[in-house]
């Protein structure tokens, strides 16, 4: 019996059987002893009132007006039951007011009690009026009486349900939290998904175009020129060594360590020391690009000085998808990488012109998150993004980065015209 009537029929029978025996007992052995006199028919009486009495209580939550109206009539009976100067209240009349006060609001639950206790004082005024010596003594003793049972129970019962709503709504609020909480995590994971997604595609962008473009080359010097193809071969080979350090570097830091356990690869390299790459490493990243044979021309202005460790990598990796981009998008264009410390604030802008043929089959290896990645990026270091075709018909991507102030140089940089070594 799991239904909430059904709970509540089985404590009415052990609210009955309780007090079917408290009756039986008083009526037996105290009510003689403190010189109480019961005929045995009101005896009976008493007792089957007052076990119909608490058998009511299977309607106080289905039902709880009429159960406490029940109550407070069968009460009145049973005082007029008993001799004038005792007083029986079983348990009945106590759970049918804590009831209604666990049930209802605090106002209602307590203007129902209080109208118990003056129907109750009515009823048992109007029974024993003509019985009671004092008629106005009784009046106010039924009213302690009934005021302390009803209302009291009803205030508990308000009580009790306050706490219980107090209680759920803790227990809401502890799910709302966690279930945010998880969210979160969840977004946090989600970001960072991206973002290896954004540096996995850096990498593997920027080293497989160009190995792709190598390749052509040398499927087309295999025949006239063996030496030139074997040439070409090796410089893939040493590509996709590098594409494997740059991954196992990418790699290793998403997962908090290096490849090999923080220890030394087959070459003899240590993980833990491979360099990270930033804007001291751009003269390597331009050079590899002009053996792929797009023309680059880069230009350094102004002293060079040290950015924060992410705005390094950022504006590092951004430079290398400008030029993987140039090398897919506009095969042949030349490319210009300009980088300006200015006094507060450092400039990035990197254009190409327009393609001067089209794209070899195979040579288009492009993902299409360049862009996204890039502003995303700059985003991360609070650097200002635009990028769009230039009025030649080209594209330029320009990134400028606040630095707050001009901090002393760390060197300088040097500028490089087209063919030629950057510094």
């Amino acid at each position: 019996m799991t239904g909430r009537f059904a709970r509540d029929c089985l404590l009415a029978a052990g609210v009955t059987v309780a007090t079917f025996a408290m009756l039986t007992t008083f009526l037996r052995f105290a009510a003689p002893v403190e010189g109480l006199s019961v005929d045995p028919a009101r005896a009976r009486v008493l007792v089957a009132v007052a076990c119909v009495q608490a058998l009511v209580l299977c309607l106080r939550r289905v039902r709880p007006r009429l159960c406490l109206g029940l109550v407070v009539a069968l009460q009145v009976v049973v005082t007029a039951v008993v001799p004038s100067e005792a007083t029986v209240r079983g348990v009945a009349p106590l759970v049918a007011a804590y009831t209604v006060g666990a049930l209802f609001p605090a106002r209602t639950a307590l203007l129902l009690a209080g109208a118990a206790v003056v129907a109750e004082a009515s009823g048992v005024i109007a029974v024993t009026a003509g019985v009671a010596p004092d008629i106005l003594v009784a009046a106010l003793g039924h009213l302690a009486s009934g005021a302390l049972s009803y209302l009291g129970a009803a205030f508990v019962g308000s009580y009790v349900a306050t706490h219980r709503r107090y209680l759920e709504l803790v227990r809401v609020r502890a799910d709302d939290a966690l279930r945010a909480h998880r969210d979160k995590v969840r977004a946090a994971i989600g970001a960072e998904r991206a973002r290896m997604a954004r540096e996995l595609h850096d990498v593997a962008a920027h080293h497989l175009s160009g190995m792709v473009v190598q390749a052509a080359a040398v499927e087309r010097l295999i025949d006239r020129d063996p030496a030139a193809a074997k040439a070409g071969v090796v410089w893939i080979r040493g590509q996709g060594k590098e594409t494997l350090d740059n991954l196992r570097l990418v790699v290793g830091v998403l997962r908090g360590r290096s490849v090999n356990g923080g220890g030394a690869d087959s070459a003899g390299h240590d993980d833990d020391n491979a360099p990270v790459p930033g804007l001291v490493s751009l003269d390597d990243l331009v050079r590899t690009a002009r053996d792929l044979g797009t023309s680059v021309e880069f230009v350094g202005e102004g002293p060079r000085r040290e950015v924060s460790p992410i705005a390094d990598v950022a504006l590092y990796r951004m430079v290398q998808e400008c030029l993987s981009n140039a090398r897919q998008h506009a095969p042949g264009a030349p490319v210009r990488v300009e980088l300006h410390f200015l006094p507060r604030e450092v400039a990035l802008r990197v254009s190409n012109e327009p393609a001067t043929r089209a794209p070899e089959p195979g040579e288009r290896t492009g993902g299409g998150v360049g862009l996204v990645g890039m502003r995303e990026r700059a985003q991360l270091i609070g650097a200002q993004f635009a990028a769009g075709p230039t009025p030649t018909g080209g594209w330029s991507v320009t990134v400028m980065l606040p630095t707050g102030r001009d901090d002393a140089p760390a060197g300088s940089t040097a500028t490089a015209t087209k063919g030629e070594e950057p510094a």
